[in-house]
């Protein structure tokens, strides 16, 4: 599941908060960026920051991280002691590390801090249930995106169709996806009458700011859900390109050369005080277009 926590751009305003997103794996939350006030905005949404494994930062434009470190403080104040990992760009470590020196703030838990590399996709993560690789995006500093990839699930044991009294370690073999077969090669359970294919993986791209990128669709191909901001309207389009931001058409474009699933907006400007163009911009060319409104949990 991903909840929206903050959807607007660099300028203050009263309607829509810095960008943050909260993406649930398991028991596991994976927080994605993390905008001035994304701890106020947890704590609205009922969501437990203790949960939080894993916090990915696209850039060090202040509204994507000026709410980190007072997270980490919370999070130190109310007793954490389980590890934490960040994962951002260059130089993130030195700013906290300098907060902290200064504040003479000490963390009660291990900070692990990977720098990402902007230029190239990297594996960054591999967890249990996802994987998470780096999308390098062009803006006006170092800049990367994020793709989160379940991995492949194990097939659906169909349990009313065996007897009572099957031994526990077949079901385990057949879970597998591994038929059961006597010492005489004799099929006692086939695997393909027990089972049934799990769902397909799931998948999740968050493309923070950037201007349209006409190769981008290659990395991204097939995801289920795609984040891209569209800062702007398609008749500022220039303007977007000169501050290395996108329209909702661009973001559109990117949607339906890349066969996603489903593609969310946000990230718009100040200067807007309507969202629906947005929306029907980016839909007459991508159908399957939502707007991410804060508060909002989508089901990936």
């Amino acid at each position: 599941m991903l909840t929206i926590l903050g959807a607007g751009s660099a300028t203050p305003s009263l309607r829509m908060h810095p960008t943050a997103q909260l993406l649930t794996v398991g028991s596991d939350y994976m927080l994605i960026d993390c905008g001035e006030g994304t701890q106020l905005r947890l704590i609205e949404q009922k969501i437990r920051p203790g949960r939080l494994r894993y916090i990915f930062i696209s850039h060090l434009h202040g509204d994507h991280y000026f709410g980190l470190a007072p997270l980490l403080s919370t999070l130190n104040l109310s007793g954490r002691t389980e590890d934490l990992y960040l994962f951002g760009p260059r130089g993130l470590d030195e700013v906290l590390t300098t907060i902290f020196r200064v504040s003479d703030s000490r963390l009660g838990y291990n900070l692990h801090f990977q720098a990402v590399d902007p230029a190239a996709p990297t594996l960054l993560l591999d967890h249990p249930q996802v994987t998470v690789e780096s999308v390098p995006l062009q803006h006006r500093i170092d800049c990367s995106g994020y793709l989160f990839r379940e991995k492949p699930r194990k097939p659906h044991l169909l349990r009313e169709r065996l007897p009572a009294d099957v031994p526990v370690h077949y079901l385990k073999q057949l879970k597998e996806g591994h038929d059961i077969i006597d010492e005489t090669g004799l099929v006692l359970y086939a695997a393909a009458d027990y089972t049934v294919p799990a769902n397909p993986p799931r998948s999740y791209a968050f493309c923070s700011d950037t201007r349209f990128i006409a190769d981008l669709p290659q990395q991204l191909r097939g995801v289920s859900l795609l984040y891209h901001e569209a800062t702007f309207l398609d008749d500022n389009a220039a303007r977007a390109d000169e501050v290395y931001h996108s329209t909702a058409r661009q973001a559109a474009t990117i949607a339906a050369e890349a066969g996603v699933g489903q593609l969310l907006i946000g990230h718009f400007s100040s200067r807007y005080k309507q969202f629906d163009p947005f929306l029907d911009e980016a839909r007459s060319v991508f159908p399957e277009t939502y707007l991410a409104e804060e508060g909002e949990t989508f089901v990936i």
